[in-house]
């Protein structure tokens, strides 16, 4: 499974290399479209109060949060839409099947394709993040060691949960919509947490704990916003990113190869 897994994602390597490469006005083109994005946003927020936007850039540290918390949200919200939308588009068009036949299992061909499309993903929305801060004057941290260990339970993190919903997929193939609120939800989270979630009512604190992006996006908010480095190892999110961390991913694994097999044996892996 791991020679599988370095093949797969060598083969992927290539691919995105050759299409950033050969496509590279679109990638500038579209970094600039989403910093333009992101800007109107939170020019926006900061219009609504009231008050000149030049009096508020005081408040970059503000701004930068909330940048922060959309990207991680759509870095979720991408790594989830490969295991949901992404596989019921290879059943209609037929390439799940030959993904199947594949003597590398759909699993260590998802690790691998998530695996090239987050660094993808982390390599943008980094960029994004360092242009949002210069822009409204905020600060970022780049700490190392915390970043790069968080990057790793993020990622972690999502694809245990991507792989327990795309084994739904598997199953029951038209899940679009459901798929989706799902997703939009993981963007809201992300967004939304911070260290005040404490203070939220607990039928919402602790599922929001549950859910896969809450914690991550607490921890990396406090290293790259706030500067916190390698003492967010020492609070409670981070706790509650570990113990996620291992239950998604054993549970997302286990959950996607037991409905794999299903439906292989059902004859309604190709079926849409």
């Amino acid at each position: 499974m791991t020679m599988g897994f370095f093949l797969v994602m060598k083969a992927e390597l290539v691919r995105t290399f050759i299409i950033m490469r050969r496509y590279w006005f679109a990638t500038v083109l579209g970094l600039v479209i989403s910093w333009g994005v992101m800007m109107g946003l939170i020019f926006g927020f900061m219009s609504a109060g009231g008050g000149q936007i030049a009096d508020k850039f005081a408040q970059g540290e503000k701004a930068t949060t909330a940048a922060l918390g959309f990207l991680i949200g759509m870095f979720a919200f991408g790594i989830v839409g490969m295991f949901t939308q992404g596989l019921q588009g290879m059943a209609r068009t037929g390439e799940l099947e030959q993904v199947c036949m594949s003597p590398h299992g759909l699993v260590t061909n998802f690790l691998a394709r998530s695996t090239v499309s987050a660094l993808s993903s982390i390599m943008t929305l980094s960029i994004l993040v360092v242009l949002v801060a210069a822009t409204v004057k905020g600060r970022i941290h780049a700490d190392p060691v915390p970043v790069l260990v968080l990057l790793v339970l993020t990622y972690a993190n999502l694809i245990g949960f991507g792989f327990m919903a795309g084994g739904l997929v598997l199953v029951f193939k038209q899940t679009g919509q459901v798929a989706m609120l799902i997703r939009l939800a993981l963007v809201f989270l992300a967004l939304a947490a911070s260290e005040s979630m404490e203070s939220w009512p607990a039928v919402i604190r602790w599922p929001a704990h549950v859910l896969p992006i809450t914690d991550a996006a607490v921890c990396l908010k406090m290293v790259i916003v706030k500067g916190e480095g390698i003492g967010v190892f020492g609070t409670p999110y981070f706790a509650f990113l570990l113990i996620s961390c291992f239950v998604w991913t054993m549970i997302g694994i286990t959950c996607f190869k037991i409905r794999e097999n299903w439906s292989r044996d059902k004859g309604t892996m190709g079926a849409y």
